[in-house]
Order: C-alpha cells, then structure tokens, then sequence
C-alpha cells in the first residue's frame, strides 16, 4: 500500500472493518474510486508512534462527545498519513464544494479554454439564494461587470453563491466539475449541482428566479408542508447529493499544496485566495496559534426544526517551519449552539499542532532525516 493511501482506521476494531464497509454503501455506488477502494481494505499494520496514538485519541475524544454527526480527518501531507473519525462516512458538503469550481475553473485557464480575464456581466437572471454580496450592485444599479479571476475570489473568500454559480455555468456546469474530480482520482467526492437547485430541494421547493430577491425564499419555505419539508431535509442528510467523506477532501487538500493538482501559477492562486477567505473565522481557523497560517473553506447548510445541517470548515494549516496538515471538520446535523460548534473545530486544530510539537521534536531530538517540511515526501 503507497503512504497516499495509507489510512490509520482509529477507534474501529480490526474484526469490525468488513461491518463499517456494509455500513457505508453511499461510498459503494462510485467504484473505481482508488481512495475509496484503499480505505475500504486498509488494515494498519504499523504500531503508531506516540504522537498519532495521541491525536487517535484526541480527535476520538472531539468527535465522539460532540453533541452532532461529525467526521474529521487530519492527513500530515509529509508523511501521507490522515487519520480520521467518521472519515468514511459521506457528509453534505454545502459551500466546500466551491473549491471544486475553483479548481475546474483554474485548470481550464491553464489549458486555454478560459480565460480569465474574460468580462462577465451579472444581471438578475444570474442572482441565486443565500449569501451573495454581488446581489446588492445588482439590485442597486441594475447589473455587475467582472471578470472570471474576481468571480473565484469572490466565490471563495465571500462564499458568494451568485459568483460560484456563474463560474459552475462557464467551465460546463456539475458535469465538468465531477469530470475534474473523477479524473483526479477524487470520484468519491460528490459535487452535486448548483445553489439554486441543491438549496431549493433540500427545502422541499422547485427552483424559482422570485425566489433571489429578499425574503422571498424564506417565505415560500415557510409555506412547504411540514410533512415535505421534512421528507426533503432528512432526505438529503440521508443521501447528500454533494457529499464526502472527510478522509477525501484531506487527501485532495493534500495533494492540491503538493502541487499535485494544478499546474504551479493555479495552486499559487488557489492557496493564496483560500489564505484571505473571510468567513468563518472562528472556526478552523480560531484555533491556530501565532504564527501559523491557515488556508480554509467554510461550508453551512439549512436549518430545520432547530437543528443546524452541513456546518463544515476545511483548510490547510502550516506551521512556522513550514509543515503542513490538512484539516478537515464536517458536521452533518447538530443542535449544539454555534459557539461550542466553532469551539470544537478549534479543538480539532489545536490538536494537530500538539501532534506536530510531538511528532517532530521527538525526530529532531533524535537526529531524525525526517525532521522538517517536506522531509517525509512519501506521496507519488
């Protein structure tokens, strides 16, 4: 098994691996997916050092006493080792997935199909739901003018709905996205669709453009039967059409700061947009230290019946000397209070920097090659 693959399959009993495979039958329905396929059958056959039997613990402890469904995957890029709680499991992305347009977008710029620098116009007709900074030019004077490079900007660092979906229409929309992802080996994690249709049916409600402006999509879900709105909320939680599991996105966050994914000018801009993303900065990104930088994407879903769905922070975090993990915290459904759900993703972050003190002190102290960034670059 290549270290890429190499999942320490924490807090689940060897003799109850072939059970968690059953149990998961939304990661079967994509085969040929070799993460999937490795996880799947990974039985770690190594004794963890202290640091990872440290951070097992930890990220145990977190996930396991959170009042919420959560998966959490940390992966030291270096070594090309993640461990994960719940990390198989799929999980709603909600506005994570917008890192998937990103990159689609930034590979068809590298390839000439996009540029750009290419002058967009955005009118009413483009508007969509939710958090969407671009919608009060629009509203104000009638229309937007950009170009692509802003777009990604806005749609990262604002998580602006409007911005995501323009770009998602531009390099083919949910289709092209998916290609780009099962072609990098990352079938497992699903894009979905756009914002219009995905947060219209989690709602119970079919997609219309009145819908764009102020309240008006609040007060149509408001009107959806009890009954539908319902079915349609646990339906997606049940079977999220954008989900993954968290082990996926650390291993695609993973090789995107390797350089793995995009040629080096994208990886460049993509790591540097996701270095200056605003939202949620209490999140992840709370729980870094002076001196470290964290590189994030938040996700939230809807409310229903007072429970919070799809409430996620995923990042690279990097250390003063230049070691970086990849941090993943997905919560699928939760009635905890929004504080102690950014207290826990703080924790997980916290946690892997104790793991990296350990783990690389322990190696210095011993003259270890391995001591340093970079210095365990076992990943193809």
């Amino acid at each position: 098994m290549t270290a890429s693959f190499r999942f320490l399959l924490f807090g689940v009993p060897l003799l109850l691996l072939a059970l968690l495979v059953v149990w998961l039958p939304a990661l079967e329905r994509r085969s040929g997916d070799p993460l999937v396929e490795q996880a799947e059958t990974a039985i770690e056959d190594q004794v963890l050092s202290p640091a990872q039997v440290a951070l097992d613990r930890e990220l145990s402890r977190i996930g396991g006493t959170f009042p919420g469904h959560t998966g959490i995957a940390v992966r030291d890029i270096a070594a090309g080792e993640t461990l994960h709680f719940n990390g198989l499991e799929m999980f709603p992305q909600q506005s994570v997935s917008k890192l998937w347009v990103a990159m689609t977008a930034l590979e068809e710029a590298d390839e000439e199909r996009l540029d750009l620098a290419e002058r967009v116009e955005i009118r009413f007709d483009d508007l969509t739901v939710f958090y969407q900074p671009i919608r009060n030019t629009v509203r104000r004077q009638g229309y937007f003018v950009s170009d692509y490079a802003d777009l990604i900007d806005r749609a990262i660092t604002q998580s602006d709905n409007t911005a995501n979906d323009r770009i998602l229409r531009r390099v083919g929309g949910p289709e092209a996205v998916q290609d780009f992802l099962d072609q990098n080996g990352l079938s497992s994690i699903r894009f979905g669709t756009d914002e219009r249709t995905k947060q219209s049916a989690i709602a119970g409600l079919e997609w219309r453009q009145a819908f764009s402006i102020g309240p008006a999509f609040f007060e149509a879900r408001d009107r959806v039967p009890e009954a539908r709105r319902r079915e349609a909320f646990e339906s997606y939680l049940a079977d999220p059409v954008d989900g993954a599991p968290p082990v996926a996105i650390a291993e695609a966050l993973g090789r995107l700061a390797r350089g793995d994914l995009l040629s080096p000018g994208a990886t460049a801009t993509l790591l540097s947009t996701l270095e200056r993303t605003k939202s949620g900065p209490n999140r992840l990104k709370a729980g870094a230290p002076e001196g470290w930088v964290v590189r994030h994407k938040t996700g939230t879903g809807q409310f229903y019946d007072g429970e919070q769905s799809g409430y996620n922070d995923v990042g690279l975090i990097t250390s003063p000397e230049g070691r970086t993990y990849a941090v993943v915290v997905m919560i699928a459904r939760t009635r905890a209070p929004t504080p102690d759900r950014m207290a826990m993703m703080q924790e997980v972050v916290r946690a892997a920097v104790r793991y990296d003190a350990v783990r690389y002190a322990d190696r210095a102290s011993a003259g270890s090659p391995e001591t340093g960034a970079g210095s365990r670059a076992t990943m193809p």
